[in-house]
């Protein structure tokens, strides 16, 4: 079990001769992964995810807030006592050949990790050979063609499963996986995507699913639960089909608004909602964030910073469905089937 409290980090921006300016990317962010679960971060770019997913994973720092492993505060603990922790996290990134060192075999590259493996459990040096050859089979490729070649040799799916397979080396609780698919063919994604739910089915293993497609982390969360992140903040939360089908924030359902519609099998929703202008992360703070976007805002939401919380509504009667907006209601803004 991963939990974090209150995450805030903040990136110093070179800006003008009055000096660097301050970013808030992530503003007091609560999370939880349970053991064996699906949990999705979604949102635009910027939004904080990706920020988000690299302090889970331990390669990032945070300003304030408290990041708990099986019930140990990582705060509390020096750089090398954190490591064995953070060892259970395995990052799954986003370009699986920017992930490969281009000079190494994979063969090579699942050694190195492997070999560590063993030292820690004490297996034998043999076991490192046979543990590639499992690791790759798991994945869905061959070993036999796969370990004596370099990245460039292979194709993006191939690359990508072997990116997870170097992940699987030591014998995660946890897969976070950032955009996993955005950098493959299409034709590709599903493959990997099943790939992902295959591997929490079978070894229990948590997956964290980073993305700014509703639809991948539909597939990967079922029965999961879904951070919806806005500039830094969770402005919805709750399962994931819960979220999709019944969302009760404004931004949210611009996110679900967006997605394409299969003409002639689907129509739009009848009450979608398209934010009033692009993204500006120069816009002041005070007040909900959103309020400048949201074609709904009123002076109360201009004043006022919203947190996340439950407090009704005429949506979201979920008790498990968490907003943060003072006027939280259900629209129909999903693509509806068309009737034959």
């Amino acid at each position: 079990m991963i939990t974090g409290t209150a995450i805030t980090k903040t990136f110093k921006q070179r800006g003008n001769v009055l000096g660097k300016r301050e970013v808030p990317a992530l503003r007091g962010v609560d999370f939880a992964i349970k053991k064996g679960g699906a949990v999705s971060f979604i949102g635009e770019s910027g939004c904080g995810k990706t920020t988000l997913g690299r302090i889970i994973a331990g390669l990032e720092t945070y300003d304030s807030g408290e990041i708990v492993i099986d019930d140990v505060a990582m705060s509390g603990l020096s750089h090398r006592h954190r490591q064995p922790y953070f060892r259970r996290i395995q990052l799954i990134h986003q370009d699986p050949y920017s992930a490969l060192n281009p000079t190494r075999t994979i063969h090579q590259t699942l050694e190195a990790p492997l070999r560590l493996r063993a030292r820690q459990t004490g297996r034998p040096r043999s076991w490192v050979d046979a543990r590639a050859e499992e690791l790759l089979s798991l994945v869905g490729i061959d070993p036999g063609y796969v370990l004596p070649r370099y990245p460039h040799q292979l194709s993006g799916g191939m690359r990508q499963r072997v990116v997870i397979a170097r992940a699987l080396t030591m014998d995660p609780e946890v897969l976070v996986a950032d955009e996993a698919v955005s950098m493959i063919d299409v034709s590709l994604r599903l493959g990997i995507l099943g790939l992902l739910r295959d591997l929490r089915e079978r070894l229990g293993v948590s997956v964290l699913f980073i993305t700014h497609d509703i639809a991948t982390a539909r597939y990967i969360g079922d029965e999961g639960e879904l951070y919806v992140i806005y500039r830094g903040q969770v402005v919805e939360r709750g399962s994931t089909e819960t979220i999709i089908a019944d969302p009760v924030h404004p931004y949210t359902q611009s996110l679900l608004s967006a997605i394409p519609v299969l003409h002639g099998l689907e129509r739009p929703g009848a009450e979608q909602v398209v934010p009033t202008e692009a993204l500006d992360e120069a816009q002041a703070d005070e007040g909900c964030l959103f309020t400048r976007r949201c074609p709904f805002s009123t002076a109360r939401c201009e004043a006022e910073r919203p947190v996340l919380g439950h407090d009704g509504g005429e949506g979201g009667e979920d008790t498990e469905q968490l907003h943060a907006c003072f006027h939280p209601r259900s629209r129909s803004v999903i693509p509806q089937g068309v009737r034959a």
